[in-house]
This record gives structure tokens, C-alpha cells and sequence, in this order.
């Protein structure tokens, strides 16, 4: 038994038409978006039909209507809002990125100061959070330690729990775009047995990061203007990407009406999967495992192989078919970071630039289009910074927390929103009488 669909694009929006195996024809709306391909608006199909549609891991599904993000990932195009990536990786900075994505509209000066402001000045956290950390293993990886941490605020900040509000749920978005940088920095103070380290004011998003990470009570940290602006693209290129497996978490989790705090330490567990926020972790553990840039010839054979389970970590990307936008960016301040911190004799950097040109000139890659992605250069950069690959992840987490918060704003804010209730095509048994325990 087979159904058909005939998408109908004469005019101006004639429906898509459903034949039923039974004959039986049943007509769905086609809905055209600003950019991207048109979507068969199926939301009376259970109604209409008594069927459901069966889509794997929603790929060929649109979950909601946003205004947020685009990606056109054949020609390699990120938009936040409109705008480039490229663009705002260029001649932007992080925190002015994020108040697009929030507001919808690049800041006025005036704007950007208040947001700035609020933001820089609400980066302490609650004292009594320190006390959560002493409560998890000094060995405990720092997503699980940002897992619970995060979905705790929702203990200390009663007074931005209201999401019907949307004063009390811009306190909570500024709340927790501020301190995300200080929890991520005292998760890995913690790990390593070093004291915690209060934020400065007087410095910019991603500085104060670095200077919360590195800086020791007994010892003046400067913060290099090269790495800070490195970071700085990298939390840009990483802020949001559209309804991807952790954003698509925030909003179902969202949907149930669940606190923003909640919401985002559940983004934050679904990040922490290697098929998702690891990948740029995953980069430096093949380079390791290669070892020797005297090693790429047999890895390359070895990625080329079928067979083999082997795969190059950092090269290609699920959605873009062609080259990451991101990556372009990123290639850049890569090699300016690698430059200023002299990392010449390293030899896992050494390993990684020889990777790179060797990917960017075998006709294997180039034919495939494996370019070197974003996780490839952001795993570098990261380690030629000295921050260690168990807190490459929270990295991600922190640039990411905006795109979340973001998308999580505009689902409340929409009046057609509704709990979410995916459905299934159930397999198991049919009814059958239970049998009591003695005559089993």
C-alpha cells in the first residue's frame, strides 16, 4: 500500500494533494518561507486521513517557524537575522551578535552600551553556588558539572521564573548569557584544584573568560588581544545554527512550560553528545592518535578505506555539503593565533597544519568536499591556547547559550505554541492477555 504526493507550485499557493491508497484525496496547504525550500503544511493530516508521516530524526521535517537563523548548507550560507556570518565574524563582536539574535535588529549605540552594561555587571554569580561545585568530584567531567550547576540557577533566581512575562524572561536571557562564562570558568578552576576567580568588569566578554580561566591569586594575568579576539569569533561562529539536535531540546523542553534555566541545562546535556558538541574534542583526540605528521599518509589511506572504521575528525559537516562558512573565518584567526603564541615546535599543531594542507589539495577531499570544518580550527586554537579539550565542549556550550535563549524567546512568544508530542509507528506486540506469575 503506497500513498503519493503531488506538490502543486502554479499560482500562488496551491495545495499539495495526498492520494490515499483508498483512493481518497486529501489536500495540504504549501507554505513558502523567505529563503529555503517550501514546506507542505501537514498539520491536519492525522485529522483528515487517520495517518501520521514517518521521518527519522525529523530530517525532512520543519519543527516551527523561525526567524532567527537560515542556513543553505549546498551553497555554504549562514544568515543570523539577515546577515552574513562572515560579516559578523568580521567586523562585529560577540555580544553585539547576541543582542541581534535576541532583539532581531542590530543595536543602536545607545542600545549596545545598555545591553553591554547589563551584561558585564551582572557576571558574579550567587555566592551560595560555589558551594555546588564541592559537591562533585574534582575528576567529574565539566558538562556534567554545567549540567547541574545550570538547572540549579533556577534555585536562587525566583524572580525571573515567570515565562508569561517577558520582563522577568529578559532578566533571565541576560542572566544567563553573563554568567555562563563564570560557571564554565569555575567548572574547570574546580577541576584542577585551583580558586575560583571573580570576574572584572573592566573587561569584555571574552576576555573576562580568559582572565577568569588563567589568572591565579598570586600572580597578574594579562589577556592577549590576539587569543581574546580568536575567542571571540569562535563564540560568534558557534552562537546559533538553526533546529539543531540541542536547540530542538531547549524548545521541546520549553514547550512543557519548563523554566529558561531548566531549559538551557537541557540543551546543555544534549550538547555534551559526541555526535553533536564534541566534534572539535573528538579532533584532537585523532591527532593524538595519529601523533606524527610522518603518519598522515596512513591515516589519509586509512579514512579513503571503506572498510575501516577509521574516520578524519574535523573534515566535512552534515548540513553543509559545501565549504563551512565558519571554517573560512575560522581558518584565519587559526593561523594568526598559531603565529602570535609561537607554537612552532608543537608537534599535535604541527601534525594539525600539515592535516590541513594535505585535506585541502588531495583530490579525494576536494572531490567529496571534506573541508576542514569549524571543530577542526576551534580545536586547535583551543589548544594552542592551553585550555584543555574537556572544556572545548563548554566552550560550545557558553557561545551557544544566546542561539538557545534565543530560539527558546521567540517559541514562548508565539501564539500558535503548544506542548510538543512527536508520534511514532509502533512495531511492538499487539494485544495479547497477561499470564500470571505461576503459570509463566
Amino acid at each position: 500500500m503506497t500513498s503519493s504526493v503531488n506538490a502543486m507550485t502554479q499560482g500562488n499557493k496551491d495545495d499539495s494533494k495526498l492520494i490515499m491508497p483508498t483512493g481518497e484525496i486529501a489536500q495540504f496547504p504549501i507554505l513558502d518561507g523567505t529563503l529555503g525550500p517550501s514546506v507542505i503544511d501537514i498539520r491536519s493530516l492525522y485529522g483528515s486521513t487517520g495517518s501520521f508521516t514517518y521521518d527519522p530524526a525529523f530530517t525532512s521535517t520543519a519543527s516551527c517557524e523561525s526567524k532567527i537563523t537560515f542556513i543553505d548548507g549546498d551553497k555554504g550560507v549562514l544568515l543570523h537575522r539577515g546577515y552574513p556570518i562572515e560579516q559578523l565574524a568580521e567586523q562585529s563582536n560577540f555580544l553585539e551578535v547576541c543582542y541581534l539574535l535576541l532583539e532581531g535588529e542590530l543595536p543602536t549605540q545607545e542600545n549596545y552600551k545598555s545591553f553591554y552594561d547589563n551584561i558585564i555587571q551582572h557576571s558574579m554569580v550567587h555566592e551560595q553556588i560555589r558551594n555546588f561545585y564541592s559537591g562533585f568530584r574534582r575528576d567529574a567531567h565539566p558538562m556534567a558539572t554545567m549540567v547541574g550547576v545550570v538547572g540549579a540557577l533556577s534555585a536562587f533566581y525566583h524572580d525571573s521564573l515567570d515565562i508569561h512575562d517577558p520582563r522577568q524572561r529578559e532578566i533571565a536571557s541576560h542572566r544567563l548569557i553573563a554568567k555562563m562564562p563564570t560557571i564554565a570558568a569555575m567548572a574547570y578552576k574546580y577541576s584542577v584544584g585551583q580558586p575560583f576567580v571573580y570576574p572584572d568588569n573592566a573587561l569584555g566578554y571574552a576576555e573576562n573568560f580568559l582572565h577568569m580561566m588563567f589568572s591565579l591569586p598570586c600572580e597578574k594575568y594579562k589577556v592577549n588581544p590576539v587569543t581574546a579576539s580568536a575567542l571571540d569569533k569562535i563564540l560568534i561562529l558557534h552562537a546559533d545554527h538553526e533546529q539543531n539536535a540541542s536547540t530542538s531540546t531547549v524548545r521541546l523542553a520549553g514547550s512543557s512550560g519548563a523554566n529558561p534555566f531548566a531549559c538551557i541545562a537541557a540543551g546543555i546535556a544534549c550538547l555534551w553528545g559526541p555526535a553533536h558538541g564534541g566534534a572539535n574534542e573528538a579532533v584532537l583526540n585523532m591527532l593524538r592518535e595519529i601523533g606524527h605528521k610522518d603518519r598522515i599518509p596512513e591515516y589519509i589511506k586509512k579514512a579513503k578505506d571503506k572498510n575501516d572504521p577509521f574516520r578524519l575528525m574535523g573534515f566535512g559537516h552534515r548540513v553543509y555539503k559545501n565549504y563551512d562558512p565558519r571554517a573560512q573565518v575560522l581558518r584565519k584567526a587559526c593561523h594568526e593565533v598559531l603565529n602570535e603564541l609561537g607554537h612552532k615546535n608543537e608537534p599535535l599543531l604541527d601534525l594539525a597544519k600539515e592535516l590541513e594542507k594535505i585535506a585541502l589539495e588531495d583530490p579525494y577531499f576536494v572531490e567529496k568536499k571534506l573541508y576542514p570544518n569549524v571543530d577542526f580550527y576551534s580545536g586547535i586554537i583551543f589548544q594552542a591556547m592551553g585550555i584543555p579539550s574537556s572544556m572545548f565542549t563548554v566552550l560550545f556550550a557558553l557561545a551557544r547559550t544566546v542561539g538557545w535563549i534565543a530560539q527558546w524567546k521567540e517559541m514562548i512568544e508565539d501564539p500558535q505554541m503548544k506542548i510538543g508530542r512527536p508520534r511514532q509507528l509502533y512495531t511492538g506486540y499487539g494485544p495479547r492477555d497477561f499470564v500470571p506469575l505461576n503459570k509463566r
